[in-house]
């Protein structure tokens, strides 16, 4: 079974963010030492919790330390680039690591308002334009413009022996849509979404019209997953992330990084808190290896996709790593 790692490079309550992005390069060599496909990393902006701002950078740092897993995006946040820029970066990191980078594109803004204004003029507009911007991305990374196109004659240099795979995430049929249209590898993240993952993944496989790149549609599923030798370790590891998601949509305890599990058992929650977090769960794979490997492979069944990518947020760092090597124990060949 293809299984992947989505790393959001969590920042535990009373460590930096730089011991954060630390601890995502260390979890990259875990990765591949444990046998995952690929390790992409996300894009946030001023987001208390999340360290990774520019993943083109992390992923340079990444790249260095590892050899044979597949690194990207998870997502570059097209509306706030220029197409050309964001080829021009990929390009050069598949010069430096061939064969192995991944640009997954999306269009959230990952940030507030003001962070958006701050990042980018206009954002709204350039998310309507957002089907432009992936065509003119991947002409610049695939196949190059008519002659008659003012590109023409530029080239996203250096231009490397093994383009970038390109891949557009996204929760929504919307994007499953665009997707097929373009020819590209589509990841639907199932954590983010309330969308029913099988039908966007069949909707993208009936609409997907194949390119002289990309011959045949390639998907993942991305889900929130969280390991450990028995149920009841894996829910109170869980309960740390379900407890700092409460603080982010809290404005008075917003800022803060993932919470310790001591804080989380010992703290007293309200009745709505409490159903919060038990909706939070439902969202969420939790449990012992047996447990969590007869629900990825249940999932991967009924929905169809190709791989599953994992996204794990615990306060510990050595019981996140565990939580990825258990379930690769369990079902990477």
């Amino acid at each position: 079974m293809k299984l992947s790692i989505l790393d959001q490079s969590p920042v535990p309550e009373g460590k930096t963010a730089g011991e954060a992005l630390m601890a995502s390069a260390e979890l990259a060599k875990e990765g591949e030492k444990a046998g995952y496909t690929r390790f992409w990393v996300t894009e946030h902006h001023d987001l208390p919790g999340l360290a990774c701002s520019s993943p083109e950078v992390l992923l340079s740092y990444i790249g260095a330390q590892t050899n044979t897993i597949r690194i990207g995006a998870g997502a570059v946040l097209l509306p706030h680039y220029k197409p050309y820029k964001t080829a021009e970066n990929f390009n050069m990191l598949a010069n430096l690591f061939p064969g192995r980078i991944d640009l997954g594109i999306g269009r959230a803004p990952g940030g507030s308002a003001e962070v958006t204004m701050a990042l980018s003029d206009n954002y709204l507009e350039q998310v309507r334009r957002f089907p432009d911007s992936v065509d003119e991305l991947t002409r610049f990374i695939y196949k190059g413009f008519p002659q008659d196109h003012m590109f023409s004659k530029v080239s996203a240099a250096p231009v490397p022996a093994h383009a970038p795979g390109v891949w557009l995430l996204g929760t929504s049929g919307k994007s499953a849509d665009l997707a097929a249209e373009h020819g590209l590898a589509y990841a639907f993240g199932q954590f983010m979404s309330e969308n029913d993952g099988s039908d966007i993944i069949e909707r993208y496989k009936n609409n997907f019209q194949g390119t002289s790149y990309r011959p045949e549609p390639e998907t993942i599923l991305t889900v929130s997953a969280i390991c450990a030798a028995t149920e009841e370790k894996a829910e109170e590891l869980a309960l740390s992330s379900l407890l700092w998601k409460l603080q982010s949509d809290n404005p008075e305890t917003a800022g803060r990084g993932i919470p310790s599990l001591e804080e989380a058992l010992a703290r007293t929650y309200s009745e709505k808190e409490k159903e919060s977090i038990e909706n939070g769960k439902k969202r969420m794979i939790i449990g012992d290896p047996l447990q969590v490997s007869a629900k990825l492979k249940e999932i991967k069944e009924t929905t169809g996709a190709d791989e599953i990518m994992v996204n794990t947020i615990i306060h510990s760092f050595e019981d996140r790593i565990n939580s990825y090597r258990l379930i690769a124990k369990a079902l990477i060949d």
